[in-house]
C-alpha cells in the first residue's frame, strides 16, 4: 500500500505539470517522468502497479473528458508496459480495449490508439515482442525476421554552441555507446523474452550467470532461436508460445524445469540505450554522407568525399581512386562488340544456342505512369522499385512482380539548439528532396524522422544579434503550446543542458548526465512519433549590381530586412538633398496576396517609406494557422506641423503566403534568414517569397508543360503530388485539436 501511494502521488504531480501548476523546486521540472520511470527500474516488480494507476488514470480522464492527460499518460503507460519484466494479460486487455476506444476520437488521438492497439496485440500473444524488436531495432542485431535498424543521430551547430556543451555530449553520448556491445544486448533480449513468458518461475539470476558464461557464438546461436520463436508466435495460441519459450530456457540451464527459481520476485531486464552518435555540423553536405554510410556501412572504406557527390554522378564520373582500389576485379574490358568476343574452345554442341553471346540492339525504356508516381512519392509510404527484369527464353518461369523496395532502415535525426540550427535544417531538408527528385535513392529506402531539443547557451553567441532565449526558441515554443508532454520534457531541457554540461567533473556529474540526458533522448525519439510539420518558404533575391546573379534560398522561421548600414557615394549625394524631406529609411513598394476566411486570392500593392520589415513563418500565440506568413513593415509618417516637420514609425501587420518587395530607386537593404546572421544577404534591392515547393512536384510539373504548354491547372500525376514543402519535426502528441 504505501509504494502505491507514492507511485499514484508521483502520477498526479506529472498530470499537476501539465495542468501548468508546476513543482516547487524548480529544478525539478521536466524530470518527474524520469525520476517515475527511475523507480520502476530500480524495483521492477512494481511495474504492474504502476500499469494498474495508469490505466485507472487513463479511464477517469475518459469519463471527465479530460484530454489533454491522455496521450502523456499512455505514452507513460506504454513506455513502462514494453520493460516491464511480466504483465499479466487481463491488464494488457484493459490497455488494449482503451486504445480501441480512441480510435472514436479525432487525430491524433485515434492514430496513438490505432498504434498502440496494434502493438498490444502482439504482445498479448507473443511477449516480449516489443522490447526485443526494440532492442533488435535499435542496435542493428542480426535477425532475419525482423532486418529492420534504427539509429539516432544527434546534430549541433559548433558555431551556435559553447564547446563545452558540444563536448560534454560528445563524451557522454560516446561512453553509453560504447558501454553496448551486441552480445549484451542479445542476453538482455533472451533474458526478457523468457521472463515475459514463464513469469515468476524463470530463474533470472541463473539465466544471467549461464549466458555470462557462455562464448559470443553461442550466446548468438540462444538469441536466434529466441527471436524465431517469438516472431513465429502469430498464428499460435499463447500456450504453445510459451511451451517453445520453456523448451528454450530448458536447454539452456540444463534438466531444470522452469518453477524451480528462488522466489525473490521479479527482476528486470534493463532496456538498453540506443546507438546514439553525435555529430558536429560543420559541412553542409554532411546529414547527406551520414544517412548514405548508416544505409551503406560497407563504404566506411571510401573517403567521405565519395559520398557528398549525386549518385548519378558516381554513375558518370566513375568511382575515386579508394573505391576503385576494392572494385578492380569486376571491371571489364569487353568492348560491347559480339565480332570481338574470344572463341570458344569447346562449343556445346547439346545446346548451339548458348555457344555464343547474342546481343540485340536496345533501346531505353520509358516508365509508365505508375512507375513515375512510385519514383516520384518518395516521401510517401510507397517507395520505389526496380522494373522486373525479362527472363531467359526457354526458361518457362513466368516474370515475377518487381517487389518494392522496403524501408528497413530509420533515421532519427536530433537537432539540437535553437531555431537557427532548424534554419540550417530547412536547407539541408531540402538539398535532399532535390537530389531525391532528380533519382531517387535515400527516401526509397530510408525512413527518416526528425526531432528537436532546444538548448540555449548561457552566453549568447556572435550569430544571435543580441536575440533573447524566447525569440530564439520560437518553433520550440509553438511545438509546446501544440503538445504539453512536448513542453514538460523537452522544453525543460532548454537551459539545463547548459548547466549539467558546465558542472565540474566528479562522479556525480557522470552520474546525472549518464542517465537523464541519454534516457531523455532516448525516450523523446522512441515515443516521439507524430509529427508536427512546419512550410518552408523560399526567398529569391536580387543585387544592386546587375553582374550579380540572382540568389535562392529557403527559410523556416523568419526574415529580416533592415536599410543598410553602409550606402555608396552617389547614395550619400541623393540622400542629402532627401533626407530632410522624406525622413529616415528608404521607400519600398510591397505587392502581395492578403490571407483572407474565404481562402481568396486578394492582391494588394502599396508604396511606403519604411526602416524595414520582418516576416515570421511560426505563430506567436496560437498553436494552429502554420502555412502563412505574419508581415509586419515600419511604416514612417511624416507629420507637418507649426514646429516643422516629425516623422514617427507605425507597424503595419497583415498575413500572406506570397510577398514582392522591391525599391523603386535601387536603394539597398539587407536581407537575414532564420535568426543568422552567417546568412546574410547585402546589397538587395529586390525580394520575392513564397511558399516553397516540394522538388518532386516541379520536376513532374516542368515535364507536363512541355506536352500541355496551355494547361494552367495541374492535370496527370502532378495532382497526386505533394505541392508543398513541409519539415515534419516529431513530437509526442503532434498539434492536439
Amino acid at each position: 500500500a504505501e509504494v502505491e501511494s507514492d507511485i499514484l502521488r508521483r502520477v498526479r504531480a506529472l498530470l499537476r505539470e501539465l495542468d501548468g501548476h508546476h513543482p516547487s523546486c524548480q529544478s525539478d521540472r521536466g524530470m518527474l517522468r524520469w525520476t517515475l520511470h527511475k523507480k520502476i527500474q530500480q524495483n521492477p516488480s512494481t511495474s504492474c502497479v504502476l500499469v494498474r494507476i495508469l490505466v485507472k488514470e487513463l479511464e477517469r480522464a475518459e469519463r471527465g473528458d479530460l484530454r489533454h492527460y491522455i496521450i502523456p499518460l499512455l505514452h507513460t503507460l506504454m513506455y513502462t508496459l514494453i520493460q516491464a519484466p511480466c504483465i499479466p494479460d487481463e491488464l494488457c486487455a484493459r490497455v488494449y480495449d482503451f486504445c480501441k476506444r480512441l480510435l472514436t476520437l479525432p487525430k491524433p488521438f485515434c492514430t496513438i490508439g490505432l498504434d498502440y492497439a496494434s502493438r498490444l496485440q502482439l504482445e498479448r500473444t507473443a511477449p516480449g515482442t516489443l522490447y526485443q524488436r526494440m532492442v533488435i531495432s535499435e542496435h542493428s542485431l542480426p535477425s532475419a525476421p525482423f532486418p529492420y535498424q534504427e539509429k539516432i543521430f544527434i546534430f549541433a551547430d559548433p558555431e551556435l554552441l559553447p564547446e563545452a556543451i558540444c563536448n560534454a555530449l560528445v563524451t557522454d553520448t560516446e561512453a553509453a555507446r560504447v558501454s553496448q556491445s551486441p552480445g549484451g544486448c542479445m542476453s538482455c533480449v533472451v533474458t526478457h523474452a523468457l521472463q515475459a513468458a514463464l513469469g515468476d518461475s524463470c530463474d533470472i539470476h541463473g539465466l544471467r550467470a549461464r549466458l555470462q558464461a557462455l562464448s559470443p557464438g553461442d550466446v548468438e546461436r540462444w538469441f536466434q532461436q529466441v527471436v524465431a520463436a517469438v516472431e513465429g508466435a502469430g498464428g499460435a495460441e499463447r500456450g504453445q508460445h510459451t511451451a517453445r519459450l520453456e523448451s528454450i530456457y530448458r536447454g539452456l540451464l540444463g534438466s531444470e524445469p522452469a518453477g524451480n527459481a528462488p522466489r525473490e520476485g521479479l527482476q528486470g531486464t534493463p532496456l538498453p540505450n540506443p546507438n546514439i552518435s553525435f555529430h558536429l555540423w560543420t559541412e553542409d553536405e554532411q546529414l547527406w554522407k551520414e544517412l548514405v554510410l548508416f544505409l551503406r556501412p560497407l563504404s566506411q572504406n571510401c573517403e567521405p568525399e565519395c559520398l557528398g557527390q549525386d549518385v548519378e554522378m558516381q554513375d558518370t564520373l566513375g568511382d575515386c581512386d579508394c573505391c576503385q582500389q576494392s572494385r578492380f576485379s569486376v571491371l571489364s574490358t569487353d568492348s560491347g562488340i559480339e565480332r570481338d568476343l574470344p572463341a570458344q574452345e569447346e562449343p556445346c554442341a547439346a545446346d548451339p544456342e548458348r555457344s555464343r553471346l547474342h546481343r540485340k540492339g536496345g533501346i531505353k525504356k520509358k516508365l509508365s505512369p505508375l512507375d513515375n508516381v512510385a519514383l516520384l512519392q518518395a516521401g510517401s509510404a510507397v517507395p520505389a522499385g526496380k522494373s522486373p527484369g525479362k527472363p531467359p527464353r526457354g526458361s518457362g518461369t513466368p516474370p515475377e512482380p518487381a517487389a518494392p523496395l522496403q524501408r528497413l532502415h530509420t533515421a532519427r535525426v536530433v537537432l539540437l539548439g535553437d531555431d537557427r540550427v532548424l534554419g540550417r535544417l530547412a536547407q539541408a531538408f531540402h538539398s535532399l528532396r532535390k537530389r531525391e527528385a532528380r533519382r531517387v535513392f535515400l527516401t526509397a529506402r530510408l525512413d527518416l524522422q526528425f526531432y528537436h531539443i532546444p538548448v540555449v547557451p548561457g552566453q549568447p553567441s556572435a550569430a544571435a544579434d543580441h536575440a533573447g532565449p524566447e525569440e530564439l526558441c520560437e518553433v520550440a515554443g509553438y511545438l509546446g503550446r501544440a503538445d504539453p508532454w512536448y513542453e514538460s520534457n523537452i522544453n525543460t531541457l532548454c537551459h539545463m543542458i547548459p548547466k549539467l554540461a558546465t558542472m565540474p567533473s566528479s562522479p556525480s556529474r557522470a552520474l546525472v548526465t549518464d542517465l537523464f540526458l541519454t534516457d531523455v533522448i532516448a525516450y523523446y525519439a522512441r515515443m516521439g512519433t507524430q509529427p508536427v510539420c512546419f512550410q518552408v518558404h523560399s526567398v529569391k533575391v536580387l543585387f544592386q549590381d546587375p553582374a550579380q546573379d540572382p540568389a535562392e534560398d529557403v527559410f523556416l522561421t523568419e526574415l529580416l530586412t533592415q536599410v543598410q548600414d553602409s550606402p555608396s557615394h552617389r547614395e550619400l549625394s541623393t540622400a542629402k538633398r532627401k533626407g530632410t524631406l522624406d525622413g529616415p529609411g528608404i521607400d519600398l513598394t510591397v505587392t502581395y496576396r492578403k490571407v483572407v476566411l474565404s481562402d481568396r486570392q486578394k492582391e494588394l500593392a502599396l508604396s511606403l517609406r519604411s526602416t524595414g520589415l520582418l516576416m515570421k513563418a511560426i505563430p506567436a500565440e496560437e498553436a494552429q494557422g502554420l502555412g502563412c506568413l505574419s508581415v509586419t513593415i515600419t511604416e514612417i509618417i511624416r507629420t507637418n506641423n507649426l514646429a516643422g516637420r516629425s516623422f514617427s514609425a507605425v507597424a503595419n501587420r497583415f498575413k500572406t503566403r506570397n510577398i514582392k518587395v522591391r525599391s523603386p530607386e535601387q536603394r539597398p537593404f539587407t536581407v537575414r534568414l532564420d535568426k543568422d546572421s552567417r546568412r546574410t544577404y547585402r546589397d538587395v534591392i529586390s525580394l520575392e517569397v513564397s511558399p516553397c515547393l516540394e522538388p518532386s512536384y516541379c520536376l513532374q510539373k516542368t515535364r507536363t508543360m512541355k506536352f500541355s504548354p496551355d494547361e494552367t491547372e495541374d492535370v496527370g500525376l502532378v495532382k497526386y503530388l505533394p505541392k508543398s514543402l513541409l519539415l515534419p519535426i516529431n513530437t509526442f502528441a503532434g498539434v492536439i485539436q
